[in-house]
């Protein structure tokens, strides 16, 4: 079955949020000696787990989500979707996708959800669907894909992706993916009103499909993010 989907990656353990929320920073190989991090968010409901951004990982870390619960669910925020048909195949998970995706079902902001207590943001404005999600606990968690990434020194970054990483600008807390709006801009527009609606949702912590985890104050910080990168003239 695994020669049939992208090979699994190093990854660390997955690490608790809150109760009932976890992620698991993995890693994808951009190009040659180009090794990213990116995560997957794991949200359970009475034994059912929804994989956010989903990653596929090694038998041992999937022992280990499997003492957690059952995978039911799978979310796709934006463009993180080539482990989703290995736990498609693996766990028949339903795939929920804020883009139109074969076999899934959309997320909308006024539409079913994979489970209670969540919401979905998605953007008016960009080029291509792009979405977000809100969980409505401990002060509330926001998990976004590319738009919004907490870049933070990793082990599992190769030295060919911290060079490339800092180069593009990754380098400030709760950035604004700098190639992400470069290709979902559309011409002679701008995102600062989707950002905008974006801050003004309530929630203390943040993490993005890339990056670290931001455990505080995060409300206050993707808003200096966005006058840093959309400054009022």
């Amino acid at each position: 079955m695994s020669n049939r989907f992208p090979k699994e990656m190093p990854h660390d353990p997955i690490e608790r949020i809150f109760d009932g929320a976890w992620y698991v920073t993995g890693t994808v190989m951009l190009k040659p000696l180009v090794r990213l991090i990116r995560n997957m968010v794991v949200l359970r409901h009475e034994g059912n787990l929804t994989l956010v951004n989903p990653v596929r990982l090694t038998n041992e870390g999937e022992a280990e989500l499997e003492r957690l619960g059952k995978v039911t669910h799978l979310v796709s925020l934006g463009g993180h979707a080539m482990d989703n048909p290995y736990y498609v195949d693996r766990y028949g998970a339903k795939l929920w996708s804020v883009r139109p995706t074969a076999g899934a079902d959309e997320l909308t902001e006024d539409g079913p959800m994979p489970l209670p207590g969540v919401t979905v943001f998605r953007f008016h404005d960009t080029v291509q669907p792009e979405g977000a999600l809100l969980v409505e606990r401990e002060g509330g968690l926001l998990i976004t894909c590319d738009a919004v990434q907490h870049w933070v020194p990793h082990r599992l970054m190769s030295i060919g992706a911290r060079l490339i990483t800092s180069l593009l600008g990754f380098q400030h807390p709760a950035q604004l993916g700098p190639p992400w709006r470069k290709v979902m801009t559309p011409p002679g527009g701008s995102l600062r009103a989707d950002f905008e609606r974006l801050a003004a949702l309530p929630f203390d912590r943040l993490i993005g499909g890339h990056g670290g985890l931001l455990r505080d104050n995060a409300v206050a910080v993707l808003q200096a993010s966005i006058e840093r990168n959309y400054p009022r003239g």
